[in-house]
């Protein structure tokens, strides 16, 4: 796994999700600074999330019929020089709200262009497809845990300017990395020059078809929907308000951080299990995710908050891997970057729905009982998972044994496929 060009590519990741996660420090501490309240950071975050939700399956079309490297290469540099001219406005103290939304625009759509190669690449680059979707978890765990700090650090020493500067610098530093990358030639079946005179609609609805064809696909996205509606929507600001206002700040970041060490953990348990049916094994850690809301809700102390916080993060990453090496390797390849931005934009459709019925929900009910009804229905997500056939008995496709050059797969059949019979069937992890 840990090849020249693997390790180039871990580097990326890692540098980019670091700068990823200073972002929200540099915005916030920025435009406060300039006057702004937190309605405008909210607003400023929202532009680039919602860019980026929205146009991401038009990148994974882009991604399927172009150089991915070079189509991630050119977002990098996108976003590079859109965080300097970011840095430039609050350098000269020229600060205005639409400006900065705009920006957080343009970094979206240049994220939305990016994030579907991510997938297509892990598979190119290494045979053991989930020790690097293990290790790359692992980095950008870790990454996720230094950022804010770091970004604390600069704000503090230099000015918001500088974390702006930084940020700008780890898209430089991915892009060169992904320069230097050579990646393996495709296989003949899958080449972009003979799909780039396909009209781009068809390939869209060519992914859409191929999208509603696996039911284990479709199934994790539909159930996954009310995961981030009714757990991780109201779970993110309710326990922030909770822990801040019952115990302080500094005991929201040692719960926070908890968190994010239960990610590194689940990481390595990714790297050592093997479990022949991926997402079913995914789905019986994600119960655990079921400890953070339920230990906030229940009123427990800072570190049983903080323990069932490090026991999510590890149910929560091991899940990911699971599901992310199972897209990976039960998709043809030729398909993989639209499946994967359908499966992304899924993914995240609902997470601002979360969040915005999170208040309300919270006022009604109060913020302790919607955060119990969170963990209950964390636990009724996994036994969803659990009760899918398709889901539940879907055996692992190791690399040498998927097809990774036909065009698509055998339709899936009708009824459960056994054991035997799903050796080749996609799978989600």
């Amino acid at each position: 796994m840990w090849s020249r060009d693997f390790g180039l590519f871990f580097v990326a990741r890692a540098v980019a999700r670091l700068g990823d996660t200073m972002l929200p420090v540099a915005l916030a501490a920025g435009l406060l600074q300039h006057g702004y309240g937190a309605g405008a950071v909210g607003l400023a975050m929202a532009a680039t999330a919602a860019a980026f939700a929205g146009l991401v399956v038009f990148g994974g079309v882009i991604a399927d019929r172009f150089s991915t490297r070079k189509l991630m290469i050119g977002a990098d540099l996108v976003r590079l020089a859109a965080q300097l001219l970011a840095a430039g406005l609050f350098f000269s103290g020229h600060v205005v709200l639409w400006e900065i939304c705009a920006i957080g625009f343009v970094n979206g759509v240049a994220g939305a262009v990016f994030q579907p190669g991510v997938a297509s690449t892990v598979p190119r680059l290494a045979s053991d497809i989930q020790g690097a979707n293990g290790a790359i978890r692992i980095a950008e765990s870790s990454a996720q845990l230094a950022g804010p700090a770091l970004a604390g650090l600069l704000v503090g020493f230099a000015s918001p300017v500088g974390v702006f500067v930084a940020h700008a610098a780890t898209y430089g530093v991915s892009a060169l990395c992904l320069l230097l990358l050579r990646l393996p030639p495709l296989t003949t079946s899958s080449r972009p020059a003979q799909r780039t005179g396909r009209a781009f609609r068809a390939d869209l609805v060519e992914g859409w078809r191929e999208f509603r064809a696996r039911t284990w696909l479709w199934g994790v996205i539909a159930i996954w929907c009310l995961y981030m509606i009714a757990v991780w929507g109201p779970t993110v600001p309710l326990v922030a308000a909770d822990v801040v206002q019952e115990h302080g700040p500094r005991a929201y970041g040692l719960v926070n951080s908890a968190l994010g060490a239960g990610t590194v953990v689940g990481g390595f348990l990714a790297l050592r299990l093997r479990p022949r049916r991926m997402l079913r094994a995914g789905a019986f850690a994600l119960f655990a995710f079921a400890a953070f809301p339920a230990s906030v809700g229940a009123g427990l102390g800072v570190p049983a908050m903080a323990a069932g916080a490090a026991v999510a993060g590890a149910g929560l990453s091991f899940w990911g891997v699971m599901w992310a090496t199972t897209v990976q390797t039960q998709v043809p390849p030729d398909v993989l970057n639209r499946i994967h931005a359908y499966d992304v934009a899924g993914s995240l459709a609902m997470m601002p729905v979360g969040h915005g019925l999170a208040g309300p929900a919270a006022s009604v009910f109060g913020t302790q009982y919607v955060l119990l009804a969170a963990g209950v229905i964390s636990l009724v997500v996994s036994a969803s998972l659990l009760a899918v056939p398709a889901i539940r008995t879907l055996v692992r496709a190791e690399p040498s044994t998927a097809d990774r050059t036909s065009p698509r797969p055998a339709p899936e059949a009708p009824a459960p496929c056994e054991p035997p019979a799903k050796d080749g069937c996609p799978d989600r992890g």
